[in-house]
């Protein structure tokens, strides 16, 4: 009881300012104080010495951050690793910066900084961590940095490569290209950063989904998790999901965005086509992503998030000539084949066979008109 206790009130604690949070953390000071009485249950002082191994781990970055001092009872065992990571009383978004940037200046992640950030993704949550790297990586101005930051991100992402893909495809990237007061962060070199890191991501996540190597937390997340991805991007494509409904919002482009021949049911892809299963969020994330691009592309105006559209296109297909294994690009709509081959970088027969998938009938049609117009 007094375990389930804890961990509601930990909880807790992590949505209060600094300022609020001494009430809740009397209560865990209390519940944590073993009873002295002469009526207790056998073997009361080995549970007591057990319980107080699980709260002193499921409260350790909480009362780090406060810097309250909770006396648990000795256990007898050596000290938890990585103990007092993160300094107290400092806000975890300066913590988190100040981190990135001394790693950035290293160009490496040493174990103590993985650890920070991995109690920091525990802290934060999946969309607060992610939204935070990705502004640090925009704010890069400098190619090499830029690069390396890439690198780096996508080591640090390995800490839950599935639920940080899913964020990152499914909420910050649309958020970004349909925000036009943010056109102007996705300029190069940090816009194309975005786009190489955004691509590896999700072939990583793809491929090692494909697999089926679900990785512990994917394991945990709960049902209503995944009916958030549901809700975002929902099953029945004659509901416009709230991604269209985004996108319909530009009154200069809403006649292009919401038009039928936009849609997911008349838009065929190639995973439509060998009947991969919406259900999965990954897959849906990807399909929908793809039809934003798709609805970018053949829009009236253009600007740097139509650039970005393009580093991510391209960084695609030198993953795929390099040999990647699980391509993303068949959730791409046929009808992208057509405005792609209109850029100047990708208007090659090379890229249009290797962006078509050449085993379905409609997708050498494509090709094979799609060349003729080159």
């Amino acid at each position: 009881m007094v375990v389930c206790a804890v961990a509601w009130l930990v909880a807790h604690v992590r949505m209060l300012g600094l300022d609020e949070r001494e009430k809740s953390l009397q209560m865990i000071r209390q519940l944590a104080t073993p009873l002295h009485s002469e009526n207790t249950l056998q073997f009361y002082n080995e549970r007591v010495v057990i319980m107080s191994s699980i709260l002193e781990h499921m409260c350790a970055d909480v009362l780090q951050q406060t810097a309250t001092q909770i006396k648990f009872p000795s256990t007898g065992m050596d000290t938890i690793p990585y103990w007092n990571l993160l300094p107290p009383k400092k806000p975890i978004k300066e913590v988190l910066t100040s981190v990135f940037t001394k790693v950035l200046e290293k160009g490496w992640v040493d174990s103590r900084s993985i650890h920070i950030f991995d109690t920091l993704l525990h802290m934060g949550g999946v969309y607060w961590f992610c939204n935070n790297l990705v502004k640090e990586l925009l704010k890069e101005t400098r190619k090499e940095h830029t690069l390396r930051a890439v690198e780096l991100l996508y080591a640090i992402f390995c800490l839950d490569m599935q639920q940080l893909t899913l964020t990152l495809l499914g909420h910050i990237l649309p958020s970004l290209l349909t925000d036009s007061s943010k056109w102007h962060t996705l300029m190069d070199p940090p816009g194309k950063a975005l786009a190489k890191l955004s691509v590896w991501c999700a072939l990583s996540s793809y491929s090692s989904h494909n697999k089926g190597q679900a990785s512990a937390r994917q394991k945990k997340r709960h049902r209503e998790d995944i009916e958030d991805y549901i809700s975002l991007f929902p099953l029945d494509d004659t509901q416009p999901s709230k991604l269209m409904r985004l996108l319909s919002s530009n009154e200069e482009d809403a006649n292009i965005l919401s038009s039928p021949n936009r849609s997911m049911s008349t838009s065929l892809s190639a995973s439509q086509l060998h009947t991969v299963s919406m259900r999965d969020p990954l897959n849906r994330v990807l399909a929908n992503l793809f039809l934003l691009i798709s609805s970018i592309l053949g829009a009236k105006t253009a600007g740097t998030h139509t650039q970005f559209v393009q580093w991510f296109m391209e960084e695609c297909v030198d993953c795929l000539e390099q040999g990647s294994r699980g391509s993303i690009l068949q959730f791409m709509p046929f009808t992208m084949v057509s405005e792609l081959v209109k850029v100047s970088t990708m208007s090659s027969p090379r890229i249009v066979l290797a962006i078509t998938d050449l085993s379905l009938p409609l997708g050498r049609r494509v090709a094979a008109k799609a060349i003729a117009a080159l």
